[in-house]
């Protein structure tokens, strides 16, 4: 997975969650996240080489990103990708938090890259079940 967020503290500290609350398995993440100067913001060009180290090593790559210009730069990203690794790669709309635990948990046990994507779309309204419930 490559987290893209607009905070480089934010993604590692949901990254930090995912890897405590789901700690019996150990999941590729990279970090796309904040500006090269600290700044917040995000950079196609790190997304870019995020899912490319992380398809050197993995069947399938699946990126979350937190916000709108987030996702913008991993649309971007995958435009400027090769072709072969575009199509191993697929773009999350699900939230970023619940998204993310989700597809760690999926990733975690072997599940293929469709189906991380699923579980992390799945999210959303997994949430929205549980605040209606209330």
């Amino acid at each position: 997975m490559v987290l893209v967020s607009h905070s480089r503290a934010l993604a590692e500290d949901a990254l930090d969650l995912a890897r405590r609350l789901i700690a019996a398995v150990d999941v590729p993440v990279e970090l796309a996240a904040g500006l090269a100067d600290g700044e917040l913001g995000t950079d196609p060009g790190a997304v870019v080489d995020a899912v490319e180290r992380l398809a050197d090593r993995c069947e399938g790559v699946l990126v979350l990103a937190d916000l709108g210009s987030g996702i913008m730069s991993a649309e971007m990203a995958l435009e400027m990708l090769e072709p072969a690794v575009v199509e191993r790669a697929r773009l999350s709309a699900a939230p970023f938090i619940e998204g993310l635990l989700g597809a760690y948990g999926a990733a975690g046990i072997g599940k293929g890259l469709e189906a991380v994507a699923a579980e992390a779309d799945r999210a959303a309204e997994a949430k929205r079940s549980q605040v209606a419930a209330f």
